[in-house]
């Protein structure tokens, strides 16, 4: 299971996961003014109804459809330039799935997903997928005239100054881990760190890397260093659901 995950992360993700993502983005994303809609979203109208496999899908589902929203503009964008959208063979009631596709396509930097076995297939998430691939290039292209235009080394900075430092200070800010008593007691928790080469500390102070405390306020709360955050969700302490990332 910990490989699995591991692998969904640099790969991306479980069909059922882009259509979640994109039910949330059609009801969050930003509406522009009629006069200056390019790219239509169909009727969002009817509350949609999320079905998650677990509480990871639903992470990612959530994680996925506000990436996207951050970087709508970005995406609409390398859409128009690339001359992928409109398309014809996708409805508008499709769009918020291929821009949540897209956005995690452009994440991978255009290379493949992995299709794992055990996973059901969902017709639009594949249809849609061989649609943006079969324009990886030029996608990757526009994505990168995007880039000459607002002088960016990277789509972090084609975001506005004021959400990039708010990015950067919400990095920064240390990893609460809520430990699940329903599946492991403190003792173990601790014990399996240790095994795990972290050394516990008394306050965030006191940090030095594989170092981690006990919250001051709730007795099953760790706190770990900000920088620790891929190495810990790699830990079957995480992928077991023993351990909870806040």
């Amino acid at each position: 299971e910990k490989r699995t995950k591991t692998l969904t992360e640099k790969n991306g993700y479980h069909d059922s996961v882009y259509i979640n993502a994109a039910k949330i983005f059609q009801g969050i994303h930003t509406e522009k003014r009629k006069d200056r809609i390019l790219v239509r979203y169909g009727d969002d109208s009817v509350p949609p109804t999320l079905t998650f496999k677990d509480e990871y899908s639903q992470h990612v589902s959530y994680e996925l459809a506000f990436n996207a929203l951050k970087y709508q503009d970005l995406l609409e964008e390398i859409l128009l330039d690339s001359c992928v959208y409109p398309c014809q063979s996708i409805p508008d009631e499709l769009t918020s799935l291929l821009v949540v596709m897209l956005y995690d396509l452009q994440d991978r930097k255009f290379r493949a997903r992995e299709i794992f076995d055990e996973e059901e297939p969902v017709a639009e998430v594949r249809k849609t997928e061989r649609y943006l691939y079969s324009f990886r290039t030029k996608l990757a292209a526009a994505l990168a005239r995007c880039r000459i235009k607002h002088g960016a080394l990277s789509i972090e900075y084609v975001l506005p100054e004021t959400v990039r430092k708010q990015e950067q200070r919400a990095s920064a800010l240390p990893l609460c881990v809520w430990i699940n008593t329903f599946k492991i007691s403190l003792q173990d928790v601790f014990r399996d760190l240790k095994k795990k080469g972290f050394t516990r500390v008394e306050s965030v102070s006191d940090f030095d890397h594989y170092t981690y405390c006990m919250d001051q306020h709730c007795h099953d709360v760790l706190v770990f260093p900000s920088s620790l955050k891929e190495e810990l969700l790699n830990l079957d302490l995480f992928a077991d659901c023993k351990l909870l990332l806040q």
